[in-house]
């Protein structure tokens, strides 16, 4: 057989079938529309059909477009698979991974981890899209984001959760507050001090809500801000009080900031990796996944002390 089409035309194949877009694929395997498009009409006259119908609004795929791009993807993968497990050539190997991430999730889990992914894959680029949960959820869900950490997700339907760790929520408070001295504080205790929280729109604020929503002289916010990292600050500058996640705390040797757990009732969030379900990933992301599941209880020594889940159950 006389192959008159190359692996960058599979490429650029691949490209629009996933994006759907000449102009968005042409960008991401950075060439000109018009060398794209001679590409695309190589490919389908080695061919011999047909694979897009493209109008001046739109790219679809035909019926063979669809189940050869099935067969391409997979090929893609595999020898990426493979060269990605080829010593020197894993290091030279180019490309991006998206990893979206709840902020305070971020110190715990990725420094140490995108370390040894850099000294493993040194020209592949890592972007870390820190945002709400919310956000983490939309981003790994709409496919702009290879996978994600975060604390919501398990109960979608197209999202896979893969449990990590479970942390409880913690009194924030200064070193010099009457309460910094406490082994442990309840959320009625709490509330008769300035309380700060994150607004109702926070994936925090919601999961304390529900856990509080019997608890008699419940905190009332005195001030609210947007992102945990703004309550640590106005906590910090001597405002009051907050209740916030374990891991958004700083170390134990901070010289401002101190945390108390808090009872009645323990009130605790679950940290996952999030991946769209029935979606795998490039071996690029494939790797980086795999490394956040290995070290999940790796933990620098001065941050606090979460509660370890098993993999798996």
């Amino acid at each position: 057989m006389n192959i008159k089409f190359d692996l960058a035309d599979i490429q650029a194949f691949a490209a629009v079938a996933e994006l759907q877009s000449f102009r968005a694929a042409a960008e991401s395997i950075h060439l000109s529309q018009p060398a794209f498009s001679r590409r695309i009409e190589k490919l389908e006259e080695a061919l011999g059909v047909r694979l897009l119908d493209r109008t001046t609004r739109r790219v679809t795929l035909t019926a063979v477009g669809r189940d050869f791009a099935r067969k391409t993807q997979q090929w893609l993968d595999d020898l990426d698979g493979m060269l990605m497990g080829l010593g020197d050539v894993a290091a030279r190997r180019m490309g991006e991974v998206t990893i979206a991430c709840v902020p305070s999730a971020v110190y715990y889990f990725l420094p140490q981890v995108v370390k040894r992914y850099h000294e493993r894959f040194p020209r592949i680029r890592v972007k870390v899209h820190d945002a709400s949960a919310n956000e983490v959820l939309v981003a790994v869900a709409q496919g702009d984001a290879d996978f994600g950490l975060n604390f919501i997700g398990s109960q979608e339907a197209e999202i896979e959760f893969k449990p990590v760790l479970a942390e409880r929520f913690v009194a924030a408070c200064r070193r010099d507050h009457a309460l910094a001295r406490r082994k442990k504080v309840t959320w009625a205790e709490l509330g008769r001090h300035d309380f700060m929280s994150v607004g109702k729109t926070s994936g925090n604020r919601l999961l304390m809500d529900l856990a509080l929503a019997n608890v008699p002289d419940r905190p009332q916010c005195l001030y609210e801000a947007k992102h945990v990292t703004t309550l640590l600050g106005l906590v910090e500058a001597g405002l009051g009080v907050a209740a916030v996640p374990s891991l958004a705390m700083p170390g134990r040797d901070h010289p401002t900031l101190v945390s108390i757990p808090l009872v009645e009732p323990v009130v605790t969030r679950q940290m996952g990796l999030i991946k769209r379900r029935g979606k795998s990933l490039s071996p690029a992301a494939q790797q980086l996944y795999d490394l956040l599941v290995a070290t999940r209880s790796a933990r620098p020594r001065s941050a606090p002390a979460p509660q370890k889940i098993q993999s798996g159950r």
